[in-house]
């Protein structure tokens, strides 16, 4: 029994759902009676609106029949429409409080209200204030009648063919806004890099979708395990699979994550969505809709929708589009995840490289890591850097960091473990090791393109021995000319390396080192790092 609250049940706690044996998606019904067609009468005749109601009552087009709205003014009308955006025709009069207040009614509509789907019907009893001709050029309207033409079976034409037409472009400009909402969801959530972001970028892009909805999940079965099949020829599923598990949700459903989907819905529910899995194709029912996703990772999953009041055609194919191309994002997400945890494993493989050349690098470069992080967020925070340090840059340089001395494993051990000072000759054979690591890091991410850990990991071996005043190695590069992650390593690897003891020094004291940074604001480090550096340390530091 679901113990989400105000869906799926009615005033006696009885639950909307049919009970079902091994549901097939084929038959699921086309849901309850549909809304009724909103018809707004505009006249200041009481006897109009009598008429036309007696006339129209019994009408039914497309399986619905008519909901009549009544305003006596212009003034009326105008506050009904914008209650009622959905108003599919209006008859309207001419003369009203004035002599052209429909006509004003009409530009109000048109121009200002901006609605173009609603189809208007002018009804004059005195034409000779609103000529056909020069109304039907000058005015948006979709049909004139005389009143005095306007027979029980013109009306009935009139209103039919009104409701015909409007039904064709609300359907238009239903897919309109539909493919819209998923060119632009696919433009977003592709850039998506996160399987959990980009599953609740799908189910919040679903709700914009169809706003109906009183909410939706997305759930999956956990990768290798079979959904259970009603599918008559394998009655029972092999081994004992575990069922679908909500991964995220919207509205109703927005506290589920993480809970089988068992917890959440009925029975015949849950049934509805072992169907959707077992037979691969989106399954409606009066109040919910199941649509399946075939994807690598997270598994076999699928969309619930639920408390929609039965979707019409045109959102169950724009549904059925939506999950295609969502289908494509888990997978490019999923292989993503799969790079990014093989940068991982190289680049910690290439840190304990590193950490065998030098014995003090293993928790050097783990520090340096929070604390360019620390400080990329800061900046990031400031807006310091414009757009520089966005997101993924913060997100990648504590990793990338890691790996700013890889190149020592081409330096001698007599100069790297020497205690003393180098010389001039140990000491250019030394400053190599950043064109080094630059060469090695930017050979190993070749073939991977973009930004990614190796890629920044390669600017960072190679720029952060750069001073902001052009006086480093190896390229003397100044100012912005540096990569900004090597000018935020620069700060954090001349902290620690200073307040730590060294084969060839002993530890500085803390208030030392940070007098010496902020003295060296403006030549050796860019100033807007140091400000950052110093907020950070001000806080407690990266680990505050």
């Amino acid at each position: 029994m679901s113990d989400i609250q105000g869906w799926g049940q009615d005033e006696d706690d009885d639950l909307l759902f049919a009970d079902e044996d091994a549901p097939d998606p084929s038959s699921a019904t086309s849901g309850p009676a549909a809304a009724p067609w909103k018809l707004l009468i505009v006249d200041d005749d009481p006897e109009v609106h009598a008429i036309t109601r007696v006339v129209l009552n019994d009408v039914t087009f497309d399986g619905r029949r008519l909901q009549f709205l009544s305003a006596h003014s212009g003034g009326d009308a105008r506050a009904i429409l914008n209650d009622h955006p959905d108003i599919a025709a209006v008859l309207l009069d001419v003369v009203m409080e004035t002599e052209d207040a429909g006509l004003r009614l009409v530009h109000h509509i048109r121009e200002v209200l901006g609605n173009r789907r609603v189809r208007i019907i002018l009804r004059t009893g005195q034409p000779g204030q609103a000529p056909e001709r020069q109304v039907i050029v000058s005015y948006d309207i979709n049909d004139y009648k005389a009143k005095s033409e306007l027979t029980a079976q013109k009306l009935f034409t009139t209103t039919v063919a009104a409701l015909r037409s409007y039904q064709h472009i609300d359907a238009i400009e239903r897919n309109r806004q539909g493919l819209e909402t998923i060119v632009d969801a696919a433009g977003t959530l592709f850039e998506q890099r996160s399987m959990d972001r980009f599953a609740v970028g799908v189910v919040e892009r679903v709700a914009a979708l169809l706003p109906r909805a009183a909410g939706a999940f997305l759930c999956a079965v956990p990768a290798g395990l079979n959904p259970e099949s009603p599918n008559p020829e394998s009655p029972e599923p092999e081994g004992r699979p575990r069922e679908a598990e909500v991964l995220c949700g919207t509205g109703v459903f927005a506290a589920a994550a993480g809970r089988p989907v068992s917890a959440v819905l009925p029975d015949a529910a849950c049934a509805d969505i072992a169907a959707a899995l077992a037979w691969g194709r989106s399954l409606h029912r009066d109040d919910h809709s199941v649509a399946p996703f075939q994807t690598r990772s997270p598994g076999p999953g699928a969309l619930f929708i639920g408390g929609h009041g039965g979707l019409p055609d045109v959102e169950r194919r724009l549904l059925e589009i939506f999950c295609s191309r969502m289908s494509v994002g888990f997978d490019n997400v999923a292989l993503y995840e799969q790079l990014r945890l093989a940068q991982i494993a190289t680049v910690h493989a290439l840190g304990k490289l590193a950490e065998y050349k030098d014995e003090v690098t293993g928790e050097h470069v783990r520090r340096i890591g929070r604390w360019a992080t620390a400080i990329a967020r800061e900046l990031q925070a400031r807006g310091a850097c414009g757009g520089a340090a966005d997101d993924l840059f913060c997100e990648l340089i504590g990793l990338a960091s890691m790996l700013h001395d890889v190149g020592k494993v081409a330096i001698p051990d007599r100069i790297l473990r020497k205690p003393g000072k180098l010389d001039p000759e140990e000491m250019v054979q030394m400053r190599e090791h950043a064109a080094i690591g630059g060469r090695i890091l930017r050979d190993a991410s070749g073939p991977v393109g973009g930004r990614s850990y190796l890629t920044m990991g390669a600017e960072i071996a190679e720029s952060h021995h750069e001073k902001f005043d052009g006086s480093g190695y190896p390229h003397g590069l100044a100012g912005d000319a540096i990569p900004l992650s090597g000018r935020i390593v620069a700060v954090a690897d001349v902290y620690d390396a200073l307040l730590h003891r060294r084969p060839y020094k002993e530890a500085w004291e803390p208030a030392a080192v940070v007098d010496l940074i902020r003295a060296e604001s403006g030549r050796h480090f860019d100033p807007r790092v140091v400000d950052a550096f110093v907020a950070v340390l001000e806080r407690g530091g990266p680990e505050a």
